[in-house]
């Protein structure tokens, strides 16, 4: 039977646990909250931003003989070198969000390597940094405070020179892996192709039938270009305001499940913390009696 203080010593530490899950559980709600809504209103920016996109890139591959003469839009049949980003947060304690994500960055340089394309890996996050530089995976730049407090100028200036490479022939793709936020209690792995864009599913009838947009034609290529360099820009921003309202959801969930099984754990304690002291006052019990026995 266990000593009674080892108990009790065992259930105020679980206890303080419990406490501290339970607090922490409370802060991921309020902070949840607060990114949530950032990420549906970004959510819709960047859904405008890609009909926009879409629909000028759509008009020009439908209208000009050859297509679209920009490489952000070429597909790149035999890639030598890409690049893969990846979002993980910066803190544990959420459950499997950062393994999701590394597993399937891990997929994508396995898939690479046997194709025999080079891949410089890009990491925003503690979590994720420290797996692929601990299983000694070469990187090629990283960031570590960015994934807990989504910066769009640090953002921007990090994504840059992936976009800058890839018009000048430097990478010949580029891929952000991230655990996006679905619901309350659901996170939704991303793997997006960012460059090139993809113009399979332009349809020249839908497009000019439905176009709103006045530009001038010898504009259009113009705006384009511009375009796709927000565009990019703002994806990478968006994988990190939409990581951390995913991180939140799961360390809120994991906190909430981690107070469960305290509570669970204390009623167990509890429970033999009882029994042993009831077995120690029958010993005692039988002892007093066996001793007055013995002195008649």
């Amino acid at each position: 039977m266990a000593n009674l203080k080892d108990i009790q010593r065992q259930i105020k530490s679980v206890s303080n646990t419990q406490k501290t899950t339970r607090a922490m559980k409370l802060v991921s709600t309020a902070k949840l909250r607060r990114a949530e809504e950032l990420a549906k209103r970004s959510r819709l920016y960047a859904q405008k931003m890609n009909q926009v996109i879409a629909e000028i890139a759509g008009r020009i591959e439908c209208s000009k003989i050859g297509g679209i003469d920009n490489r952000c839009f070429t597909a790149i049949e035999n890639p030598k070198v890409v690049d893969i980003v990846f979002v993980t947060a910066d803190k544990g304690l959420c459950g499997g969000f950062n393994i999701q994500t590394i597993k399937a960055v891990k997929k994508l340089l396995k898939e690479y390597k046997e194709q025999d394309v080079k891949v410089r890996l890009r990491g925003i996050g503690k979590k994720g940094v420290e797996f692929f530089k601990y299983n000694e995976t070469e990187m090629f730049d990283t960031v570590i405070d960015l994934s807990s407090k989504p910066d769009k100028e640090r953002s921007d200036k990090f994504i840059e020179t992936s976009i800058e490479d890839y018009k000048d022939g430097k990478i010949d793709a580029l891929h952000i892996v991230y655990n996006g936020y679905k619901n309350m209690i659901t996170q939704e792995l991303h793997v997006n192709k960012v460059l090139p864009v993809d113009t399979t599913s332009f349809d020249c009838t839908t497009v000019q039938a439905s176009s709103m947009l006045d530009i001038e034609a010898e504009d259009e290529e113009k705006m384009l270009d511009s375009l796709v360099n927000k565009y990019v820009e703002f994806s990478m921003y968006y994988s990190l305001i939409d990581s951390v309202a995913a991180e939140h959801s799961a360390r809120m969930q994991a906190m909430d499940t981690a107070t469960n099984n305290a509570k669970e754990m204390v009623k167990s304690l509890n429970v033999e913390f009882n029994k042993a002291r009831q077995a120690a006052i029958t010993t005692e019990l039988i002892e007093i009696i066996s001793g007055v026995e013995s002195m008649k």
